[in-house]
């Protein structure tokens, strides 16, 4: 029972021991909220909430922190080409991430803290720094001395005299070029706070450190993000926080990118894909299973292909769920424990994939005893595969997912409308007789993609295999 997990800075998947016997404290970066997300931004979000989701099975009282960062440069640049407030940006894009989060089945995390509330405890951070040697204020910035603190680049394995820190506009009065601002001198117009080094802003790796004390202390469990954040976000943090004389975060756990032709998804690249543009074309159920069916450190390229094949693959499972349900007439609860396989698969450095070849092993068995009218098994299977898909996000029968193909914009309910429309003439032509017709009706059907399957209720389509 003991769950594995890779660790960053150890390069190696570790057991995990939490800090406190029963409990696990989780801070995951979150959003830059510039701009309404893409569906690598979700991806992140949705790897740690199957993550939390496990731990909470496992019997852990989970403690899960996602920041939003509501004030930095792009934010600022969108306020000025915009013509409108900073603050209205980020709270316009803010609720869009949680609009995000919530079609896709994210549970919501324990605290959600906004950089901008929290520049009392900077402040504090900031003085302190600088009274233990690690930080100077220069022209109304507050740098960090990286040289001071012989760890640094430890987590991303740098060597120090190759390192080019990505520096800011007006970041003037830096010892070393490699020293990175933790606040940032006020310019005409800009938002700033007052503080003992004069008005200004946070830099964008403070506000982590900051929250990360206040909500889980001067060590906890877990801390997350993209792979991209490893440097300089993620190095920057341990530098402050443990210089500051936190133990900080003692696993580090990153997740991959969705790319596309090989790249980052990125706005700035101009190849990324909206959520609120998905959710138009595809069941945000479906959304979840192709982002969450990758392993959490893998890539995922994009395609509209793979999409489609995640569509047929959760069409399996959740015809499997109908079938069962209208064939017994009955409610099946999720069992109250996962297979053993799958256990161990999510044990395993959360092995989604091995994990869903269990739930479709489980749909494969539980529609074969169907076909033997094996009533008790069938039932038993779909409990073990609602227990599986519960820890997943992904039980079609969950109250969370009810009616969500009911929507206008559903691209799956205007497809079952027109094969409908087929069915009742394929229906029509059984009723004459004409089995010939009722034949061709089908097998054009079928060379669509579409397995038809008569009923005691009626004919039911679902997506066949790819």
């Amino acid at each position: 029972m003991t769950i594995r997990l890779y660790d960053t800075s150890a390069r190696q998947i570790r057991d995990f021991v939490p800090l406190t016997a029963g409990c696990v404290s989780i801070y995951l970066c979150g959003a830059t909220v510039q701009a309404a997300p893409h569906i690598g931004h979700i991806r992140s979000g949705l790897n740690f909430d199957i993550m939390r989701r496990w731990f909470a099975y496992r019997g852990y009282d989970v403690t899960f922190v996602r920041n939003v960062t509501d004030i930095d440069d792009k934010i600022i640049r969108k306020s000025e080409e915009q013509g409108r407030p900073w603050w209205s940006i980020g709270y316009e894009n803010e609720r869009a991430f949680n609009d995000g989060y919530a079609a896709l089945g994210c549970l919501p995390p324990t605290y959600e803290p906004r950089a901008t509330g929290h520049i009392t405890e900077m402040i504090e951070m900031m003085r302190g720094l600088i009274e233990r040697g690690h930080a100077y204020a220069a022209d109304g910035n507050v740098y960090f001395d990286v040289r001071s603190f012989p760890g640094y680049l430890e987590l991303s394995n740098q060597n120090l005299d190759d390192l080019r820190q990505p520096s800011g506009e007006g970041e003037t009065g830096k010892r070393d070029q490699r020293d990175f601002a933790m606040w940032k001198s006020a310019k005409q117009g800009e938002p700033s706070w007052d503080t003992p080094w004069g008005r200004g802003r946070p830099g964008w790796h403070l506000e982590c450190s900051a929250m990360a004390h206040k909500y889980l202390g001067t060590e906890f469990d877990i801390h997350g993000g993209g792979i991209d954040l490893i440097f300089p976000h993620h190095e920057n943090e341990i530098a402050q926080s443990k210089a500051f004389g936190d133990t900080f975060a003692k696993y580090w756990v990153h997740n991959g990118w969705v790319t596309m032709a090989g790249e980052k998804m990125s706005k700035s690249l101009g190849n990324s894909v909206l959520v609120s543009e998905m959710v138009k074309a595809w069941r945000p159920i479906v959304l979840r299973y192709y982002l969450g069916s990758a392993h959490y450190r893998s890539m995922i390229e994009y395609s509209e292909a793979s999409l489609r094949d995640a569509e047929s693959a959760f069409a399996r499972i959740e015809g499997f769920a109908q079938r069962v349900t209208e064939k017994t007439g009955e409610t099946v609860e999720p069992a109250t424990e996962v297979p053993p396989a799958f256990a161990e698969a999510m044990d395993d450095d959360l092995g989604v994939p091995q994990a869903l070849a269990i739930v479709h092993t489980t749909v494969r068995q539980g529609n074969s005893a169907l076909a033997a009218d094996d009533k008790e098994a069938a039932i038993a299977r779909l409990a073990e595969v609602r227990a599986m898909l519960g820890v997943l996000g992904l039980d079609p029968l969950d109250p969370h997912w009810a009616g969500e193909g009911d929507r206008g914009e559903d691209l799956h309910g205007v497809v079952d409308t027109l094969v409908r429309l087929v069915l009742d003439q394929r229906q029509g032509a059984r009723e004459r007789k004409d089995w010939a017709a009722a034949d061709a009706i089908r097998d054009q059907l079928n060379q669509s993609g579409l397995v038809i399957e008569d009923s005691a209720s009626g004919p039911r389509w679902t997506l066949g295999p790819r």
